[in-house]
């Protein structure tokens, strides 16, 4: 589950895998989702639009962004400040005050640790720094570090996004829709289409990897030639489009 596409999938209309995900990592029981919808386009007329992964809705008007990131890039910290304040213009009613604005949550689910400082759970909120107080706002950004995968409840959640057999899942609402998902027809059908997109994808990054290794690896014979007609090293580094600290290792070894 810890490829998007196929996270959406298991999610997709199933109220009560959202609410077991949202309740483990908010600590929270008391969250009962009323609706959950994936890929939720929302347009900015004036900007930067967004499209969000997973969307969920609780009976006291919360919203839940659920975001799976494999790419530390994809979870960046004005990232989730963004997709925090779409949420806002999108849940404020016409001609509402502002203390309607509901709360929202977003939260990034990644495959490393983004702040490197070995918690399971970041929880992020706004905070009066002279008193250390709560601003309270009702925005709430949280990272989870699906790196921790212990024995606590999160740590089994986590778990269960790495694995890939129904049985051994912890939690039922998530093995009851990788069951249908694997084993019955229309879930194999549902399947088909994210596996392929998943090796198109795959196709496509190793395409764009060669082409970048083809590029640097013409770089690096720029470099060599320039260098042993005597130019110097940011000479080199200019013309070949290297960095200085590479052509200068490049030189080393020459010479060594």
């Amino acid at each position: 589950m810890m490829n998007n596409k196929f996270m959406n999938l298991m999610l997709d209309e199933n109220v009560s895998a959202a609410q077991i995900m949202l309740r483990v990592i908010l600590k929270d029981d008391k969250i009962k989702v009323k609706n959950v919808r994936i890929q939720r386009f929302i347009q900015n007329i004036y900007g930067h639009s967004a499209q969000l992964d997973i969307l969920a809705e609780d009976g006291f008007g919360r919203y839940f962004n659920v975001e799976v990131q494999r790419s530390d890039e994809g979870a960046s910290v004005r990232r989730a400040r963004f997709y925090s304040s779409v949420l806002d213009t999108q849940f404020l009613q016409t001609n509402r005050d502002y203390n309607e604005l509901p709360d929202s949550y977003i939260i990034f689910i990644t495959e490393n640790d983004v702040f490197k400082k070995g918690l399971p759970l970041y929880s992020v909120e706004r905070v009066i720094k002279e008193e250390s107080s709560d601003f309270s706002d009702g925005s709430y950004i949280v990272y989870v570090n699906s790196n921790c995968r212990d024995n606590t409840a999160l740590g089994r959640l986590m778990q269960d996004l790495y694995c890939t057999e129904p049985a051994k899942l912890h939690y039922k609402e998530f093995a009851e829709r990788m069951e249908f998902l694997k084993c019955s027809k229309e879930g194999e059908e549902k399947m088909t289409d994210i596996i392929e997109l998943y090796a198109q994808n795959v196709a496509e990054q190793a395409a764009k990897q060669a082409a970048k290794e083809t590029v640097h690896k013409k770089s690096v014979e720029v470099a060599l030639s320039l260098l042993a007609d005597g130019m110097s090293i940011d000479f080199a580094a200019k013309h070949s489009k290297l960095t200085v600290e590479e052509v200068r290792r490049l030189a080393e070894k020459r010479t060594a």
